[in-house]
């Protein structure tokens, strides 16, 4: 493996491990978010269920709003570069030991094709 190789191939880790703890920081707010919604029935039993509808209304939408928000821009941002992703196929030139390269990259640009075409269901 050369340098150059190597280099991307740290880059891409980089990348992954960078988005991973973006998630895992995503998973603990939405926990607690959750503990949040836990606490407002609180409201309810003191006889206040209208503080509780409301607050529960208001957090909902108020994250469907920024969770629709969030897809729509990853979405439009890397719609506008599947063509450019698409020119970085491997070449292919009917030659068998490339095959697999040339297989692997078409499995990952339908993949991501299919989870935009999900990202345009659930905010469009």
């Amino acid at each position: 493996m050369d340098t150059a190789t190597q280099a991307i191939g740290e880059a891409e880790r980089e990348a992954r491990t960078r988005i991973a703890r973006h998630l895992q920081e995503l998973h603990r707010l939405h926990l607690a978010l959750a503990d949040e919604s836990r606490a407002l029935k609180r409201f309810t039993t003191d006889g206040q269920a209208g503080i509780e509808i409301a607050l529960a209304t208001e957090m909902l939408e108020q994250y469907m709003g920024a969770s629709a928000g969030f897809l729509e821009n990853m979405r439009g941002r890397f719609e506008a570069r599947l063509a450019l992703l698409r020119r970085g196929e491997p070449a292919f030139d009917a030659r068998p030991d490339r095959a697999p390269e040339h297989g692997t990259f078409w499995l990952g640009f339908s993949r991501l094709c299919a989870v935009l075409r999900r990202c345009g269901g659930v905010s469009g």
